[in-house]
């Protein structure tokens, strides 16, 4: 078997690890005890946390949708208040029901069908705020309020037929807009409206935010997963190149 050289560069790759980008300043990222997001929640800094595990704020990391491996290896640090809004903590949650926190459940996009069958345990103003929840949202209008549903864009058909309106539920929010993926080229157009705190978690603001470093938030972005680029490990691409070459 032999490999050429930009096949063994993707295969490396495929195998490789989340490195910070180079402009990232490594010293300015906050590891635990901060009020605010840290290098705990970023779901690409796994390789860095497992390297470092006394610097893991286990509270942060249960919310990390990419330490499920980790967390269930260390289940007596999990936090189960943040772990019941960990999309990819189901099975564990499902497992360990008596340790559920159900109003925070019910913001947890991953659980929609289990509180289907738990409609009683259902916080509808958490509920009321994610993509995934619409469906029974449309379901069970009497249980919610134009105010559950203001920051839920995808929600606003509920509205259509209400008249009484207040404009200020209607309007977007700047502060979540600056947090959005999908609202770049408006923040663009708009730079004076931008919420940089907010903007400094966004994955998709990663070059606006190199742009303009003098306002960012280092601890929101400690979190970002766009801090971290996929590299390949080049050992490994090393060792296919020599097979290419026997």
């Amino acid at each position: 078997m032999s490999f050429s050289p930009d096949v063994a560069s993707i295969i490396g790759l495929y195998l490789g690890r989340y490195e910070l980008l180079p402009w990232i300043d490594e010293s300015k990222l906050v590891w635990k005890n901060s009020l605010y997001e840290n290098l705990s929640d970023n779901p690409r800094a796994i390789d860095l946390l497992r390297k470092n595990q006394d610097k893991i704020d286990w509270v942060n990391l249960s919310g990390n949708p990419s330490a499920i491996d980790l967390l269930s290896a260390n289940i007596d640090k999990v936090n189960w208040i943040n772990l019941s809004i960990n999309p990819s903590a189901l099975p564990l949650l499902i497992a360990n029901q008596n340790k559920i926190e159900w109003d925070l459940l019910s913001m947890n996009p991953a659980a929609i069908d289990f509180l289907a069958d738990n409609l009683d345990r259902i916080n509808w103003t958490h509920m009321s705020s994610h993509l995934a929840a619409l469906p029974l949202l449309l379901a069970n209008q009497d249980k919610i309020t134009m105010f559950d549903i203001a920051d839920n864009s995808y929600a606003m058909e509920l509205l259509q037929d209400k008249q009484d309106i207040p404009i200020d539920l209607i309007e977007y929010s700047w502060r979540q807009l600056s947090q959005s993926t999908d609202n770049i080229p408006l923040l663009l157009k708009h730079r004076n409206q931008i919420h940089w705190d907010n903007l400094s978690k966004n994955p998709a603001a990663i070059n606006l935010l190199y742009a303009n470093q003098d306002k960012i938030h280092w601890e929101n972005l400690s979190a970002n997963p766009s801090i971290f680029e996929l590299r390949a490990d080049p050992l490994l691409v090393a060792e296919l190149l020599k097979i290419t070459r026997l």
